[in-house]
């Protein structure tokens, strides 16, 4: 009961006073409203270059998206002790490793799930998606199993703060590969081979393959597969994630460069 405390709790407490979300403001203009922009973009680019339907790009462009607060909230659980000088106590504690950081996790994977459904809302609202209204629950579920995924490999991605002094730039950039390599806006057989190969290695291009399905009217039997494969692919990046704070930490301890910034 105890690590569990410290996982919802402590999670919840820790979410809200790093990223300092004390108030509905700060939240909107910075996880809200950046994606709405992303659904348009692509969607009126794709209506320009005459390529794929509306859905198609509200779909792909709202599952990427729980990887924005995957990567960035994640890589802040970190990066954000650590400039606060607060990183040497909470490791120094004697909860556990596993509920201190996946307690952190929770809150972001509930966070790219709001993300996702919003995008979604967004784009159905404003432009032509065609879908039945009895396929969003399982569309509810693909998003889920994404945000996890994403999430996960938030983790091993928020592993590196313990090395590196700044993370935007490589968040960027890893948010940069999953937009371009997962078939989010354009198909996995129209991308050279390496990248559509590359690509069953990542998070979010099951999932999104999985939601066109389910938008296009397909059940839980077609789609149970590539469920499965998202989200064993979070459940290993969770494992290296896991796995490299480990290692960091050791490695931190002993070269005393725990809080150096």
């Amino acid at each position: 009961m105890t690590s569990l405390r410290v996982a919802l709790i402590g999670g919840l407490l820790s979410f809200r006073g790093l990223f300092s979300w004390l108030h509905p403001a700060l939240f909107v203009p910075t996880l809200i409203v950046p994606p709405l922009f992303q659904v348009l973009f692509f969607a009126y680019l794709g209506r320009a270059a005459e390529l794929e339907s509306d859905t198609f790009y509200v779909v792909g462009n709202a599952i990427q998206l729980a990887a924005l607060p995957g990567l960035f909230a994640m890589s802040q659980a970190i990066a954000g002790e650590r400039r606060t000088q607060t990183l040497a106590h909470l490791l120094a504690s004697p909860a556990s490793r596993l509920a201190l950081f996946l307690g952190r996790g929770l809150p972001v994977m509930a966070l790219g799930v709001l993300v996702s459904l919003s995008s979604f809302a967004f784009g159905v609202l404003v432009l032509d998606v065609e879908m039945s209204w009895s396929a969003l629950p399982l569309l509810l579920l693909t998003m889920i199993a994404a945000a996890f995924a994403c999430t996960a490999l938030g983790v091993a991605h928020a592993a590196i703060a313990l090395r590196v002094r700044e993370l935007a730039v490589f968040s960027n950039l890893v948010f940069a590969v999953l937009l371009v390599f997962c078939g989010v806006n354009v198909p996995l057989e129209d991308l050279p081979d390496w990248m559509s190969t590359v690509a069953q290695g990542l998070p979010v291009t099951h999932a999104v393959e999985a939601g066109r399905e389910v938008v296009a009217g397909a059940p839980l039997a077609d789609v149970a597969g590539l469920l499965a494969i998202e989200l064993t692919i979070g459940a290993a990046y969770l494992l290296l994630g896991l796995g490299l704070l480990r290692y960091y930490e050791y490695a931190a301890r002993r070269q005393a460069t725990l809080e150096l910034t």
